[in-house]
């Protein structure tokens, strides 16, 4: 019989994931600060709850598909050295993926940030 591994031991290795993406993906950095910065904005800006899940619905969503996009690279890298049609139709998908994600994102944001950041910048810029 099969010895099941502790909880504990498949958070700690999904967290090593995590990090692992971050270490060594640089767009995954790159989405992680853009989530942070996005993040500190809705807080300055007092964003509403409803709103902020979006927000956090839009970040998740990017870094999973970042994350999904390194896994399908690895395996396919691991799974030939070759060039192969396939594989880059697969490599190139899963890109795919990640920017339809992001572009989703930075729609979900103009749509909170604009109405607080127009007026501000207007008057930054009325003098």
């Amino acid at each position: 019989m099969l010895r099941r591994r502790p909880l504990r031991a498949s958070f700690l290795d999904a967290f090593a994931g995590i990090a692992l993406a971050l270490r060594t993906q640089r767009n995954m950095r790159i989405h992680f600060v853009a989530a942070v910065l996005v993040l500190l904005s809705a807080l300055l800006l007092r964003v509403a709850a409803a709103e902020a899940a979006f927000l956090l619905t839009a970040i998740g969503f990017v870094l999973v598909a970042e994350m999904f996009n390194t896994a399908v690279e690895k395996s396919v890298d691991l799974a030939t050295d070759d060039y192969n049609p396939l594989a880059a139709a697969a490599k190139n998908i899963a890109a795919g993926a990640v920017l339809i994600a992001a572009v989703n994102a930075v729609i979900v944001g103009w749509l909170i940030f604009a109405p607080r950041l127009l007026p501000l910048l207007c008057r930054l810029f009325a003098g």
